[in-house]
């Protein structure tokens, strides 16, 4: 029987109202230390403007509950706009939502049947080197220590299973310069382009399975530049490529399966250049993890994979199983129009209450 607790809808509102563009989380930080100071079971460490509650009970097993305090910049939709059972405006689904239940978890759960870490950080929604778990990760990594991770992305409920890594890679290829009217005398860098866009054009994708979730691999190009003038022959063009890997791939592996498809059309003897821009491992699906496997079947829950990437793989690095599980639809997140349903906060609410009152179950506690 779920207990009678704070109306979580009006909750989020409260949070929404609170402006926390990616920066400028102070206010909100601010809120959420003065209410959970008072609850007497939470030890807070603040760490910059990331905010961390824990329980320190001696139970068996800790969970970490962890979301992000930002939201992208206004569109329009300042403040909290309820409707009925829907909560609209800035960060309503991505993810006050979420945080909301965080919160509400945080300041009612007395005695949890497992060790719980809050943990709200700064910066999710801009570059990946300013982010505040990053921050928390490299000052204080003993604050996210844990025996699994939840993050309150909105996932509508369901959990998406692991995440997969992504890389940019940019390609140049070289040409040589030359009069179009004397177009013989140089080398078309624009023009050596082709094959090698359609080569990545008829690309196949894998679709590993992992733990029963399907995975969709993507190599494409997002970028591409090149020539000089009206009047000269291009002598250099470069492409920039996305690849999202499944999380069964090492970085290693991942930098080779592009090369096995993009060398055949570079000379590198030649000019031709591939540089890995940048890279972020994925992460395992963790839903065999006694947590995550009792959230899911205790709840009947829909599992996905998750084709982005998340944060789950930096608790993954860590050495934490972590999965994405909050309200909201991540489709509408970062739009004008986002907006939460009463009944998602609720029932995302209701099985995290759940887990964390009554632990694993017996049959997956061995």
């Amino acid at each position: 029987m779920t207990r009678s607790v704070t109306d979580l809808l009006a909750l989020a509102a409260e949070l929404v109202d609170i402006p926390s563009v990616s920066g400028d989380e102070q206010a909100l930080v601010a809120h959420l230390e003065g209410a959970l100071a008072e609850v007497p079971w939470l030890e807070l460490t603040r760490v910059g403007d990331n905010l961390v509650a824990r329980t320190d009970l001696g139970r068996p097993m800790r969970l970490v509950l962890a979301g992000h305090t930002d939201t992208v910049p206004a569109n329009g939709n300042e403040g909290a706009r309820i409707d009925g059972d829907r909560l609209s405006g800035l960060g309503a689904t991505d993810m006050k939502g979420g945080l909301a239940v965080m919160f509400e978890l945080a300041r009612t759960v007395t005695e949890p049947a497992v060790d719980l870490t809050y943990v709200f950080y700064a910066r999710e929604e801009v570059a990946a080197d300013r982010s505040g778990l990053l921050e928390l990760q490299q000052e204080r990594p003993d604050l996210l220590v844990g025996d699994a991770a939840l993050l309150g992305e909105p996932t509508s409920s369901m959990i998406e299973a692991g995440c997969q890594g992504t890389m940019r890679v940019r390609i140049t290829l070289a040409g040589e310069r030359a009069h179009p009217a004397r177009a013989w005398m140089g080398r078309n860098a624009v023009h050596r382009a082709a094959p090698l866009l359609a080569a990545l054009e008829a690309y196949e994708p894998r679709r590993p399975e992992l733990l029963g979730c399907r995975y969709h691999e993507a190599l494409l190009v997002v970028r591409i530049e090149g020539g000089v003038a009206g009047n000269v022959v291009p002598d250099r063009v470069e492409l920039l490529l996305n690849h999202r890997f499944a999380p069964d791939r090492t970085p290693e592996q991942a930098i080779a399966h592009v090369h096995e498809v993009v060398d055949p059309w570079l000379d590198l003897d030649g000019g031709d250049r591939f540089e890995v821009v940048d890279l972020a491992v994925g992460a395992p699906p963790a839903v065999d993890h006694p947590l995550i496997a009792t959230l899911i079947e205790r709840h009947d829950l829909d599992v996905v994979a998750k084709l982005g990437w998340t944060d789950v793989a930096r608790f993954a690095a860590m050495g934490v199983p972590a999965a994405n599980f909050g309200p909201g639809d991540a489709t509408i997140a970062h739009t004008a129009g986002e907006w939460v349903s009463r009944h998602e906060i609720e029932s995302a609410f209701a099985a995290l209450d759940d887990l964390v009152r009554s632990g694993v179950d017996p049959a997956r506690s061995s």
